[in-house]
């Protein structure tokens, strides 16, 4: 094969193929590549500036992507330029992107296999080290996201993540408009979101900021109400239904307890029932919550004001939203249902998070989906040390839509 056909193969606009090596024997091919002669351009690594003259020629080994079962390397020839501004500094290429040895086509496509398998198995797949793979991986996001246009923030959400003992909370900032999270912090507390607001944010940006998703954690709200004041907080449909939850199975216990004999036996084991919609379960499961409200009359009301609360959402106008809320607070009158009691006061509280909700419309579920996918990140990579490379993992999920089932699932 001629020379000029190895340079057609190898596919790197302005440069050419002189030398060719192949070894059967260990499944490897090496090139030796020169610039082209009309090919003159050159750019500082340093600073990007335009030079005409080179003081200097070397060679540089890099790695590239396999052809058929040979192992492909390429022996680059650079030259070294003087910048003005920089100095001494060796010329950027497009085909090298980094100081690694290896070509930008190969951190391509190890970044795209590391999208959708384990680090492990794209070490496996590619020969390389678990380490270096990861490596590659950061400097492919990095890439990406220095390249993409970052959308405006309007709407954001903010939740927390529990990672263990350890490390406790995450706190996770996301854009409810694209879906996607925009920054990490260590813990869930004041400061958290304060270093958010001043460091990522400019002062054009948080004025353009009308709503904010959050649950009912004070830090949040405090943080919020200083640095955006005039945007509306609207608390979690979701964290506002999870204190109901643990109201109904507040009551089952009180209930276990004040019962005895069979009557226990039927409250004992319905956790994860009385927890679950009405609409999710099936015959049998029915069949069985029937046959507890049936003797228990404080479970079954306690199930059914649960149940009913969800239609606080579903309104458009305050005033029906207040009248709903009033007529649910009037249900609990006479009932001896000390843990719901607590649950309507807490909801008082936090009136007007709640009712933000009828004066601008999020979608709430983003936060949730959100927090899934980094979490399916956190299982699938064991953890992750850098919270910058998990930041860049959930935001290229979300713009690729790799897991847009997740989204609607949530949503």
């Amino acid at each position: 094969m001629r020379e000029n056909e190895w340079t057609k193969l190898l596919g790197w606009p302005g440069y050419r193929v002189y030398r060719h090596e192949i070894d059967e024997h260990g499944k490897t091919l090496k090139l030796w590549v020169r610039r082209k002669r009309g090919n003159r351009k050159l750019v500082c690594s340093g600073c990007g500036r335009k030079l005409t003259e080179a003081c200097d020629i070397y060679q540089r080994e890099v790695r590239d992507l396999p052809w058929s079962e040979y192992r492909a390397t390429v022996v680059l020839e650079l030259y070294r330029v003087r910048c003005p501004d920089c100095g001494l500094k060796t010329e950027k290429i497009a085909q090298l992107p980094s100081k690694a040895p290896f070509s930008k086509r190969l951190e391509e496509a190890v970044g795209l296999a590391c999208e959708s398998a384990a680090v492990r198995r794209v070490a496996q797949q590619f020969g390389l080290a678990g380490s270096t793979v990861r490596a590659i991986d950061l400097r492919y996001l990095e890439r990406w996201a220095a390249a993409r246009r970052k959308p405006a923030l309007r709407q954001m959400g903010v939740d927390e993540i529990h990672l263990g003992k350890k490390q406790k909370f995450l706190t996770v900032v996301s854009n409810l408009e694209t879906g996607e999270p925009l920054w990490f912090g260590r813990e869930r507390k004041k400061e958290t979101l304060d270093e958010f607001f001043e460091k990522q944010l400019s002062s054009f940006q948080r004025s353009a900021i009308r709503a904010a998703c959050v649950d009912m954690w004070e830090p949040y709200r405090q943080s919020l109400e200083q640095w955006v004041p005039r945007c509306r907080i609207v608390y979690d449909k979701f964290h506002i239904m999870q204190h109901a939850g643990a109201a109904v199975d507040e009551v089952r216990r009180a209930e276990f307890f004040r019962k005895g004999g069979a009557a226990r036996e039927v409250v004992k084991g319905k956790r994860w029932l009385l927890l679950s919609r009405w609409v999710h379960l099936n015959t049998h499961k029915k069949r069985q919550l029937n046959e507890l409200f049936a003797l228990n009359r404080r479970v079954m009301k306690a199930y059914l004001l649960k149940e009913s609360l969800d239609r606080l959402w579903s309104y458009t106008y305050e005033g029906a939203m207040l009248r709903y809320l009033k007529s649910w607070i009037d249900q609990l009158r006479w009932q001896r249902l000390k843990p719901m009691e607590k649950l309507a006061r807490m909801l008082l509280d936090h009136l007007d998070g709640i009712v933000n909700y009828c004066r601008i419309k999020i979608p709430m579920g983003v936060v949730e989906a959100v927090n899934g996918n980094i979490k399916a990140l956190l299982r699938r990579g064991r953890g992750y040390r850098d919270l910058n490379y998990l930041l860049l993992k959930a935001q290229r999920l979300a713009a690729t839509k790799t897991e847009f089932v997740a989204f609607r699932k949530a949503a």
